[in-house]
């Protein structure tokens, strides 16, 4: 049955991809033949053909385990999401610079927000407000402008 020993172990190295493992692997499954060899009648049983089976589930069966991993294992993952006070920080900057979009005069707003909050294009602003790509590029200048100079005064509010 020794001969059969080489054949297993390049079996389970081949499922498992762990030498160590391949050799435990083996090692059950002779373990496994000297236990149920006692029961076997004459030449009904195949021993090659068991010992292969053995080893296969021997190695799926390590497989399986390998997937279940103790949590107190893995690393804790990397949570990207910005803290609380960033987020009010975040949310304080959207309101000032909503309530200053608030206050453009209505066409301003319309060409700034579908411009810089939904970004459109200038030609399909220029399409949904029914008017020229010229028209909305003078509409933009003219709400940034107007942005910048009611957003001056709170600048350290805005870049922390």
């Amino acid at each position: 049955m020794n001969s059969l020993a080489p054949s297993l172990y390049r079996v389970a190295c081949g499922i498992l991809r762990d030498h160590a493992e391949a050799e435990d692997v083996v090692q059950e499954a002779m373990l496994r033949l000297w236990k149920a060899a006692p029961g076997w009648k004459g030449e009904s049983a195949n021993v090659r053909k068991w010992l292969y089976r053995v080893t296969t589930n021997l190695c799926f069966d390590r497989l399986r385990a390998r997937r279940h991993v103790c949590l107190d294992a893995c690393e804790e993952p990397r949570d990207d999401a910005p803290d609380v006070s960033q987020q009010l920080e975040a949310r304080d900057r959207s309101r000032i610079l909503n309530q200053a979009i608030g206050e453009l005069p209505e066409r301003q707003r319309i060409a700034v927000v579908l411009r810089h909050l939904e970004q459109c294009s200038n030609a399909q602003v220029a399409e949904i407000m029914g008017t020229s790509i010229g028209a909305v590029e003078s509409l933009l200048v003219r709400g940034r402008r107007t942005l910048r100079e009611s957003l001056a005064g709170r600048r350290e509010e805005l870049v922390r």
